[in-house]
């Protein structure tokens, strides 16, 4: 292991020893998921508090995850130190059910060290805005999500893109500006051909999916966590549409990380029950807070199992 992050990632610095063990207990308000009672209302009101903060949908779409394949790249890392984050955030989604890509494949997730992640962010958008914003409906977060993405000061930053899916077919269902099919002379070549299977008004087919996330490392700024604590930081919060600006300091979550290094030194079972219960969930459900419910359902379910075989 290493000695701080920094050391971890500088690139001209070798990786080190780590000298100080990390502790794994939390501070004394935060709640911990194994600890609260598994009948009554307050577990089911924390789980919907905890997952109304840190789930951010894109607007006016449904919860999105990835759907199989997650292939990661490190860029501006030596070898040990990018090796390892990918090996544990690719370890990290073959537990929530992802197939991890192998040796070579095309990254769909990249991690971006640098020492001034607002430069990089900006740089990013100003080559590459048409990679960030698609222009598709419900693709991502916005216009002013992602003038925060370069402005807020941040360790860690992320933007991600997803897409509608038809979950019947797997096809794309949504209109990408300039894309058109056949003569591009009628409205039906600008815009998927979607055929209902099952009209309900409950129920839809039309699902979010993932399909790329960019993460970028401020260096400068994450003396104070070592690698393990930033590659599972870095794997909710790629794994899973999180609210950069949840407030989760009343449970026990990875995503404190940064505000109290010693809290956490991995995902803790708030965190993995709230992954477990993201790629459990059928999200299928027409009204955008049946994601957040099915979400809450299963944390509840991993927690009754945790009774029995602990999340840890």
């Amino acid at each position: 292991m290493f000695a701080s992050l920094l050391a971890a990632l500088a690139i001209a610095v070798a990786p080190q020893e780590q000298t100080a063990a990390v502790t794994s207990d939390q501070t004394s308000d935060a709640v911990r998921l194994e600890d609260v009672e598994v009948t009554g209302r307050r577990l089911d009101s924390l789980i919907r508090s905890f997952v109304d903060e840190v789930a951010a949908p894109n607007p006016n779409r449904g919860i999105a995850r990835w759907d199989t394949r997650l292939c990661v790249g490190v860029a501006n890392l030596r070898g040990e130190a990018a090796q390892y984050l990918v090996d544990r955030v690719s370890t990290v989604a073959e537990d929530v059910g992802l197939t991890p890509g192998t040796p070579g494949c095309k990254p769909n997730l990249m991690i971006i060290a640098t020492e001034d992640g607002g430069a990089l962010a900006a740089e990013l958008v100003q080559q590459h805005k048409g990679a960030l914003r698609m222009g598709g409906s419900g693709m991502d977060q916005g216009g002013a999500a992602l003038r925060r993405f370069q402005e807020t000061d941040r360790p860690v930053r992320w933007w991600q893109v997803s897409m509608p899916i038809d979950s019947e077919t797997g096809m794309r269902a949504t209109r990408i500006p300039g894309e058109c099919a056949n003569a591009c002379t009628k409205l039906s070549d600008f815009a998927p051909t979607i055929n209902v299977f099952a009209a309900s008004r409950l129920s839809t087919q039309i699902i979010d999916n993932i399909f790329r996330t960019i993460v970028i490392v401020d260096v400068s700024q994450t003396s104070d966590v070592n690698i393990n604590q930033l590659a599972d930081y870095i794997a909710m919060v790629s794994l899973a549409q999180i609210n950069p600006d949840a407030d989760t300091s009343a449970y026990a979550s990875i995503l404190n990380v940064f505000a109290e290094p010693d809290g956490a030194a991995w995902l803790t079972d708030w965190d993995r029950a709230y992954l477990a219960g993201l790629y459990d969930a059928e999200r299928t459900r027409k009204s955008l807070r049946a994601g957040r419910s099915e979400i809450a359902a299963s944390i509840h379910r991993a927690h009754e199992q945790s009774q029995s075989d602990p999340l840890d």
